[in-house]
């Protein structure tokens, strides 16, 4: 059979670039996006390189949707590698649907592939360095335990009793949701071990795509972080991509349950600041 890989987020950004470093690794390609003439785009560039390559329209917090993609992968072979970047950011929507299609939405994911892995498979979910950069709090453990389990019945109730008022700022429900990815990812990769499946979170930094720059507009603190960054400059899509290419390839068949940082050493110069 085939060897199939997913990108999501797959009409822009660093869905797209993950797209087209996926024919490396698999024989064909599912591109995933909400946007419909957008993966379209995207997929029909890919078939004009001589690729197998076929769009999907998904939310990814539809459940029946998802559902219906892994029944779609299972027709066309096998599993072998998935890029979730499918994501939305602190200006694009409210806390709820922020938490709803970044972490809950990567949990239907992996709970709908699940029983597609298989020895080789792999995974990267994508989280961002705002989960790094927040910093800790005195109730942090109590969430870490709940975004482990991120479809248990009313999560988002349960997020909002323990921080209250302060996570309905988008910014705070970014950080939280990527957070959350991360844990997720842990617990997933415990799961998926015994099957010889891997699966990595990757956290990017200030990378130079349609959302980052619709960020940026609003959030002045980007161009800041830009500056604070040891090589002075935004990241690439490419650049990501080219590292989820390396997470996902048989190079990295030890690599698992951690959290790739791609930030251009923005983190770092934070760190050695505050020391």
């Amino acid at each position: 059979m085939a060897t199939v890989g997913i990108a999501t987020g797959a009409g822009r950004g660093m869905g797209l670039e993950c797209a087209r470093v996926l024919p490396a690794l698999v024989e064909h390609i599912i591109l995933v996006d909400k946007d419909e003439p957008a993966v379209v785009e995207a997929t029909e560039a890919l078939a004009a390189q001589g690729r197998s390559a076929e769009p999907f329209v998904l939310d990814v917090t539809d459940r029946d949707g998802v559902g219906k993609l892994a029944a779609r992968v299972a027709e066309r072979g096998t599993l072998r590698a998935v890029a979730h970047a499918a994501g939305i950011s602190p200006t694009m929507s409210d806390w709820r649907r922020i938490i709803q299609v970044d972490l809950i939405g990567t949990a239907l994911l992996a709970e709908a592939l699940r029983p597609l892995a298989t020895q080789g498979t792999a995974t990267v979910n994508f989280a961002s360095m705002a989960a790094v950069l927040t910093p800790p709090g005195p109730r942090d453990a109590e969430l870490d335990k709940l975004m482990a389990d991120p479809l248990q019945e009313g999560l988002l109730d349960k997020i909002w009793e323990i921080t209250g008022e302060a996570i309905e700022n988008t910014g705070s429900a970014y950080s939280l949701a990527k957070r959350g990815v991360k844990v997720f990812t842990q617990h997933e990769a415990v799961r998926l071990g015994p099957v010889g499946a891997r699966v990595v979170s990757l956290s990017p930094g200030i990378i130079d795509t349609p959302q980052g720059r619709q960020e940026a507009q609003v959030h002045q603190t980007m161009a800041q972080l830009v500056q604070m960054t040891p090589l002075r400059r935004e990241g690439l899509a490419e650049e990501v991509a080219k590292v989820v290419a390396f997470a996902l390839s048989d190079d990295a068949s030890f690599l698992n349950g951690t959290d790739l940082l791609v930030d251009g050493g923005v983190v770092a110069a934070i760190s050695a600041l505050g020391r």
